[in-house]
């Protein structure tokens, strides 16, 4: 999913982060210390909403996706010198935040205040490992910018004319872009060669004869706001020239830097234990996608036992279907059998749609609140899709603007299997993704800071959780789609297995898919595509996981105390009223409700 959080830019196939001021703040905080504990309750909204503000200055095209227009003239600002300012501020922040007195804070204010310090710790234990100097992977990053055109409104006049100063800022933008990849071969900083060697084959797609087959040109084939012809043609012509000038030769001069300089200094194996203190870095980023302080090995036995527990309930289903043979020869039928895959791309993306129907009027059986914002189904770009996995999805617009949107990936479709539509669809769109965010969107009584952003482990664990609650719903009524149910659950549990194997214990990308291929019914296509996926974000595949065992214990734990006067109804609001939280927390306002509920 794509998931805009404070301080980062966590859309997951973007790096890590994309921080730096266009303009430089004038809050200048923790130069005198509050004169009082209610002083101390003003500075800390202060903080709140002065870094807020920061933080949609320093990530541009994200203000865009909340509906903000403030920024549409600019990309991020990526340059070193403004990164190093960010960083620093972080750091100036995080202790103003902890002088604080805090003897008059609420309850609300003390949590708000824990998590935003929580949220500034991670970020600055962080910055040792130098992750923004790996700006872009084969997941996006500089090569599918013009996607930034389909979050934006383009309502007036003024909205044509920023997106036609934001193709002229392109050259600039790329040029801090590669001077970033360059100081990442200096310190070997670098992504390995089988991810990279990905890209210039997405950047060949923007290298168009005519400016007008540009994507970048794609807001101005079909005005959305009345103009008169002499405006729209004006417009058409700027958008060209700006396309001519400005985007094809960036892009020309990207695709060399990428062959010439960038791959051939790409690592031959796949870790990140080749990086510098690659070990330590990738143990931080255990620690902060899965906020817990589970070591990778650790990690890594979760994931074989759970595992084995799921390669039993598979089992099950292929006798069930009567089968004859062996577990591997039910994965090949299962990958083969023409039965189960849709011919063309359009009926694929209306079983996608038809699923949906059938889920959203089920949902008040189990959820108190639903979210007002609508989501809608669209295929994956056509130039993105061959390197993406399955879907992904993107929050509406905070001004309610845009609806949420669930992408779907339509390419090939000979290889996406009906019996994973449902489990998919739950993940993604409702009870998951669309419902998790867009109601954390929605929480008008808590800061910005928590509202649009969270923690990885809570919002993809929620996700996770999301797909058994199938059966709730209606949904898994044969057993091919209970066994994609759990082909998912099994994908989640290898990526513990196979992303610590390869960053930590120093596993071959071959010997990755192999564990992949041998427990689960995903196609060659999709695993390969996942494998490298892990290769790009090491760590962040193992918030799912993680992130579901804990919300399915704390469930059992309220069904046990609480027992008929469990509803899961008033369970699923207490998890998702407090937006995305880190798990201890989690873990503490469930134990609370359970304490207030107790017959």
């Amino acid at each position: 999913m794509r998931f805009f959080c404070v301080r980062k830019v966590s859309i997951f196939w973007l790096c890590f982060v994309v921080c730096a001021p266009h303009v430089a703040s004038a809050f200048q905080i923790g130069t005198a210390p509050a004169k009082s504990a209610v002083d101390a309750v003003t500075e800390l909204h202060r903080i709140f909403a002065e870094e807020w503000q920061r933080t949609l200055r320093e990530n541009p095209t994200q203000a865009s996706q909340l509906g903000d227009r403030r920024y549409s003239q600019f990309w991020p600002d990526t340059s070193l010198t403004a990164i190093h300012a960010s960083q620093a501020k972080t750091r100036q922040v995080l202790a103003a935040i902890k002088a604080l007195d805090r003897s008059a804070f609420s309850t609300d204010d003390s949590l708000n205040a824990r998590l935003f310090e929580s949220q500034y710790e991670a970020d600055i234990s962080e910055q040792p490992f130098h992750l923004h100097l790996l700006p872009i992977n084969q997941r996006g990053g500089l090569q599918d910018e013009d996607t930034t055109a389909d979050i934006l409104q383009f309502d007036t006049l003024r909205d044509y004319a920023d997106w036609i100063a934001r193709l002229r800022a392109f050259p600039i933008y790329t040029a801090r872009t590669m001077a970033l990849m360059r100081q990442g071969i200096r310190e070997r900083m670098l992504h390995p060669k089988i991810v990279m060697q990905r890209v210039p084959a997405q950047i060949r797609k923007q290298l168009v004869e005519r400016p007008q087959d540009s994507p970048y040109y794609k807001p101005f084939r079909t005005f959305t706001v009345e103009l008169t012809d002499a405006e729209k043609n004006g417009l058409r012509k700027e958008a060209a020239a700006a396309i001519e000038s400005c985007i094809l030769p960036a892009y020309r001069t990207f695709f060399d830097f990428l062959e010439q300089e960038y791959l051939p200094a790409c690592f031959d194996e796949v870790g990140c234990w080749q990086r510098p203190d690659g070990q330590t870095m990738y143990a931080e980023l255990a620690r902060r996608f899965t906020t817990t302080n589970l070591t990778p090995q650790q990690i890594h036995d979760i994931g074989v036992a759970e595992m084995k527990r799921i390669r039993n309930e598979m089992e099950v289903i292929q006798s069930e279907v009567g089968f004859q043979g062996s577990f591997q020869e039910f994965l090949v039928h299962l990958r083969t059998d023409k039965q189960l895959y849709f011919d063309t791309s359009e009926e694929l993306l209306q079983a996608y749609r038809e699923c949906c129907e059938r889920i959203n009027p089920n949902l008040p059986k189990l959820f108190l609140k639903l979210p007002k914002s609508a989501y809608d189904i669209r295929p994956i770009p056509d130039q993105m899709a061959p390197d993406s996995t399955t879907a992904y999805y993107r929050p509406p617009a905070a001004d309610g603007t845009r609806p949420g949107s669930y992408f779907v990936n339509l390419y090939r479709p000979e290889t996406r299997p009906k019996f994973e539509i449902e489990a998919l669809s739950l993940h993604e769109s409702v009870p998951g993704h669309h419902l998790q965010i867009a109601l954390s969107m929605e929480l008008t009584d808590i800061p910005e800071f928590r509202r649009y952003g969270g923690q990885t482990a809570f919002v993809e664990g929620w996700a996770l959780y999301t797909e058994k609650l199938g059966s709730e719903l209606g949904l898994y009524r044969d057993p091919y789609s209970r066994f994609g149910q759990l082909t998912y659950e099994m994908w989640r549990a290898v990526r513990l297995v196979v992303d610590t194997g390869m960053h930590s214990l120093k596993w071959s990308r071959q010997e990755a898919i192999d564990l992949f291929a041998s427990n689960t019914a995903k196609s060659m296509l999709d695993i390969e595509n996942e494998i490298d996926r892990y290769i790009a974000w090491p760590g962040q595949a193992l918030a799912y996981k993680i992130g579901e065992l804990k919300i399915q214990e704390l469930r059992r734990r309220c069904e046990r105390e609480l027992g008929s006067h469990f509803d899961v109804r008033e369970f699923h609001d207490v998890v998702l009223k407090n937006g995305a939280v880190p798990l201890d927390v989690l873990d503490e306002l469930v134990t609370a409700w359970i304490t207030a509920n107790k017959p």
